[in-house]
Parts: structure tokens; sequence; C-alpha cells
């Protein structure tokens, strides 16, 4: 399974509501609206808690293989990039589950980006260098290669017919509605274009902002970055770069949610990034694919580990 079939109607959330909860009197006439409303409050607010507490990321697995065509036998199938269950959160704070593992067939995917001519844009000369340190450990990297993004998102999927009145134009005695919403996904792998030594396409660290030239200059904002990340680093500059994090890390836009430096122009910014793939091709053209093993990064995305995980890895 690839994607997931959507609800016309946009998610709230969406437009990142300010808190506001509906009061009741007895006596009130209420509408649909009324408790659409409801539900926004809590949803909106619990999302926002996640989404400062946690950030964007992956939870819980959602690792990502590559799996081989296999011809004949109980595990024939086609060659896929597979998604593993897991839970993440995307960057609107919604959580995002997959309670199976979802996959993507690469040759069907490979031949219709091949037809819009998007892989030569998405095709590069010694690919290792947009990947991980950890996914170049002990694999042999291809010389050339097209890469290609995973990215998990949100889709809320309608679930159930119920009688309600007509809307609309129409005069119906048997009209009906969706009466559940399931919180459901879709996967995307977005060939990627335009990347470079220094816009590698791939998310933000945890806390990272920017400020103006006048506030800092660039060597300081280095030096900042370089405390965040140096357990060794001294701790007052550690301190001071977690406060500066704090102060710098709130973030709400009445219009379009912002995109990352992960996110291309077709990829929903609210969109997780989860995997970084390399298809290695023939040198001589980038839409012919080489026999090279496809090389799958697990290790760029943002991680989110829970209190459990933290609370071992620390030594309590």
């Amino acid at each position: 399974m690839s994607t997931a079939t959507t609800f016309s109607t946009a998610d709230p959330l969406t437009r990142q509501p300010l808190g506001e909860r509906p009061v009741y009197a007895t006596g009130m006439l209420l509408d649909a609206q009324d408790f659409l409303d409801e539900q926004t409050y809590h949803r909106s607010q619990l999302a926002r808690a996640l989404g400062a507490v946690a950030g964007s990321g992956t939870l819980a697995g959602l690792r990502v293989e590559h799996r081989p065509a296999v011809e004949t036998g109980p595990d024939a199938g086609p060659e896929e990039i597979q998604v593993n269950a897991g839970l993440a959160v995307d960057r609107l704070g919604r959580l995002i589950e997959l309670p199976r593992a979802a996959c993507l067939r690469l040759q069907r995917w490979w031949d219709a980006e091949a037809a819009r001519s998007s892989l030569q844009q998405a095709d590069y000369t010694s690919p290792g260098r947009f990947i991980s340190a950890r996914a170049q450990a002990g694999v042999a990297l291809p010389a050339r290669a097209v890469v290609a993004d995973v990215f998990l998102r949100f889709v809320a999927c309608p679930r159930g017919l119920t009688p309600a009145f007509a809307s609309g134009p129409f005069d119906a005695l048997n009209a009906v509605s969706v009466s559940r919403l399931r919180d459901a996904y879709e996967l995307h792998l977005v060939p990627r274009h335009n990347l470079t030594d220094t816009g590698l396409g791939l998310p933000l660290r945890a806390g990272a902002f920017t400020l103006p030239v006048e506030q800092e200059t660039a060597a300081e904002a280095l030096a900042r970055e370089a405390a965040m990340d140096n357990p060794s680093a001294d701790a007052d500059e550690r301190r001071a770069a977690l406060q500066d994090a704090v102060l710098h890390g709130y973030h709400r836009t009445a219009d379009e949610l912002p995109r990352g430096p992960e996110h291309p122009p077709t990829v929903d910014a609210s969109a997780v990034f989860i995997a970084r793939v390399l298809i290695p091709v023939e040198p001589s053209d980038p839409t012919v694919r080489a026999g090279g093993a496809v090389l799958v990064d697990n290790h760029s995305r943002r991680f989110l580990p829970g209190l459990g995980v933290l609370a071992r890895w620390t030594g309590l």
C-alpha cells in the first residue's frame, strides 16, 4: 500500500488555530459545527503540547528497507521500498501510526518518474555526501545514483456512512454522511533535486534556529550549535545554548506552515522525513539503473526517543 484515501475536508489543525473552547448553556441551539469545534480544540491543544515537548520525527519503529524482487517461492513479489510499522509526530504535532508494514513498488515508481523526466535532476555523482556517516559505514557506495526521500504524511480516511439530512441544493430522503474519520497516513517517495554540499535537504537538528546577522555572526552560530552537540563542552556555554534554543523555539504562523529544508515544493510541509534512498544508475544515463544494491539511510531523520530509552541511555 502506498497511499490512503483522504477525506475531502481539510484538517482544521493545518490552520494552527488558537485555543478557543465552545461554551454551552441550557437551551442553546447547537449544530454540527459546535461539536467539530469541540474536537478541534482538544486535538489542537494535544498537538501543540506534543509538538512542543517532542518535536517532529520518529517516536518508534518506521525502519525503511529495500526488498529485492523475488521471482518464485512463498516470498515472491516485486522490488519494494518497505516501511515497517511505527509511530511518528508530524510538524503540526499530530500522531501518525503505521500499524503494519507498508510498501512502495520501486520499479513502478521509477518508470513513472522517468516518464516525467524528473530522474535526471535527482542524479548525483559521489552521492555518499548526502547520507549520514552511519549509513556509509561498511557499505560500497555507488559512484552515481538517483537520490530520493521517503516521507510520511497524516491523512484522515472516512470509515462509515450514517443517515443524515441532505446538504446543498438537494432534495433526498436517503442522504448519508461520513460518521467516522480514521487517522491514517500516506507514503511518498520523492526524487530530490538541487542538493548541494551545503544544502543537503535534511531536517534541522532539534533546537536549531537562525538569528539576523546583526544579532549573531556566522561564527557565533556555529559555536552555539557545536556546544549543543558536544557533551564535553564548557558547561556554561552548553547551558547558554540550551536557554537560547528555548527562548527562540516558539513557532506559530497564521498562514501556511513554513517548509523545512527537507521539504521539496511538491511535498506537504507537515510531512515527516523518514529515510533517504540511493538508487545506483549507469554513468552514461541516469534513467538506466545499475546493478548495485539500493542503499537506504535510516539515520538522517529526527529521532524522538521516549523517556525510558533516554533514562537507560544516560545510565539512570
